[in-house]
């Protein structure tokens, strides 16, 4: 098989990233908020899809003439708080997280793009948003389903 058209990374680099991480922040952080933080966050294609359509589809309502290459994701580390609210897991307490806002290019800019806000732009804003959330955190759940 070639695999000179897909998105590939050399397994040694992925290795490195995440080893550099749970040494550097991951360590930093659990010793200072003393808990096991999550390290992986996971999102089952079906949820990404969906978000992915319905981030088209809204910037398509705002304006018809936005093409597929203005737009994207941008992936915010975010935290739960000390005491999540249903249908998060109070396991998931003070972890790691992310959270997924669609972008929009203007003028050579990525903007957070929210299509509920009279501009679409997301930036200050109060209210709903388009935004995804809530994967599968490692920990709490297991990690015998990683290879890095």
């Amino acid at each position: 098989m070639d695999n000179t058209n897909l998105n590939t990374l050399p397994v040694d680099f992925i290795q490195n990233l995440v080893d550099n991480y749970r040494n550097n922040q991951l360590n930093c952080i659990n010793q200072s908020i003393k808990i096991d933080d999550a390290h992986s966050v996971w999102f089952d294609l079906p949820a990404l899809k969906s978000f992915i359509a319905e981030i088209e589809a809204q910037a398509q309502i705002v304006n018809p003439a936005v093409q597929s290459n203005d737009l994207g994701i941008r992936f915010y580390y975010a935290a739960y708080p000390e005491n999540p609210a249903q249908p998060i897991p109070s396991n998931y307490a003070k972890r790691h997280t992310l959270v997924m806002v669609p972008t929009k290019e203007e003028e050579g800019l990525h903007y957070d793009f929210n299509p509920f806000k009279e501009e679409g732009k997301a930036l200050g804003v109060t209210g709903i948003a388009l935004a995804e959330n809530h994967g599968t955190l490692i920990p709490p759940n297991t990690s015998i389903v990683e290879s890095y």
